[in-house]
């Protein structure tokens, strides 16, 4: 079976609690080996939350790894270890960014087939003086990945996004055609990595009604439009730009593979409307394959004994399928 690495995410999240209710499914667990990174002590806390029959057995190396029934397998990474549950800290800052280096460190080495990462807080990266947004742009810097996109997946939608975590007054001078044109390439590379050769691609435009010929903007004039021919001309099976308030409908009831939107909430508030608890991130343009749950960290409902499961079982299913 596919090796596979979870990171624990932020450690007063909700993450160690998900990945414990995840590997208690037995569609996970006969599909490939898991082994989580980061602290077996806020693990051990989990499973006496959950009350599942699990054990946690810590390791420090792969070599030491031998996955059996009733064994969660935690690669301890040296960290600060007193964490502040349902709240960020300084602590988790710096123990979450360990547990994500360490982890790239495995997937470069090909030591492990994919990586899935729980939430982390942007929050507790900010209190241990790190700069990075988040994720994604941590991956790629640590990757050496100068190309890369967010893409969400799910059953009825797919979309990916041109602009990631940026203020959204940033955006309008982002929409380049450069960036557009990288954003349908990505689009395309990760489509078919989930198996599906010359996807039809969508392309929203930035502004109401597609900028109504330059009328409401005209972003789409200098810069979507020319990357849609542009990408028509390398041969991709692209459309639009279409209104924002129109596209995602045509997408949801089979029109089209995936849409590539502009900013971050276009793509994420019709997703999370659609696959809240199913939904899965990954990321494309890396030269190894990441999923990750496509929530936050829930401080809210951490360490409750109430988090849902289900979407980080489906970026656990979607890494091993990609592996594979």
């Amino acid at each position: 079976m596919k090796k596979i690495a979870i990171t624990m995410g932020e450690p007063g999240g909700i993450g160690p609690e998900v990945i414990v209710r995840a590997l208690s499914f037995a569609e996970i667990r006969n599909h490939c080996a898991l082994v989580v990174i980061g602290n077996a002590e806020v693990m051990q806390d989990a499973v006496r939350l959950t009350g599942l029959p699990f054990k946690v057995k810590s390791i420090s190396s792969l070599s030491e790894s031998k996955p059996a029934s009733g064994i969660i397998e935690v690669l301890e990474v040296k960290s600060p270890s007193s964490f502040k549950k349902n709240a960020p800290s300084k602590n988790a800052g710096k123990a979450v960014v360990s547990y994500i280096k360490k982890t790239v460190e495995l997937a470069l080495r090909k030591e492990v087939s994919a990586i899935v990462t729980a939430p982390i807080s942007k929050e507790s990266l900010k209190m241990a003086g790190f700069k990075w947004p988040g994720h994604t742009e941590l991956l790629a810097e640590l990757t050496g990945t100068k190309d890369f996109a967010m893409m969400f997946v799910s059953e009825k939608l797919k979309v990916i996004l041109a602009t990631i975590h940026t203020p959204l007054k940033n955006v309008p001078k982002l929409i380049k055609e450069s960036l557009v044109l990288k954003t349908i390439t990505l689009a395309e590379r990760g489509m078919r990595m989930l198996g599906m050769d010359a996807p039809r691609i969508a392309v929203a435009g930035l502004n109401p009604h597609a900028g109504e010929a330059g009328i409401l903007g005209d972003e789409e004039i200098k810069g979507i439009i020319p990357a849609i021919k542009r990408a028509r001309e390398m041969g991709f099976n692209v459309s639009g730009p279409f209104p924002p308030d129109v596209v995602f409908h045509k997408a949801y009831n089979g029109d089209f593979d995936i849409v590539v939107c502009m900013y971050h909430d276009q793509g994420l508030i019709p997703f999370k409307m659609l696959a809240f608890d199913t939904g899965v991130n990954m990321t494309v343009g890396l030269p190894i394959i990441r999923t990750s749950p496509d929530h936050g960290t829930a401080f809210d409902i951490a360490w409750q004994n109430k988090a849902n499961p289900s979407s980080m079982i489906e970026a656990i299913k979607l890494a091993a399928t990609i592996a594979g």
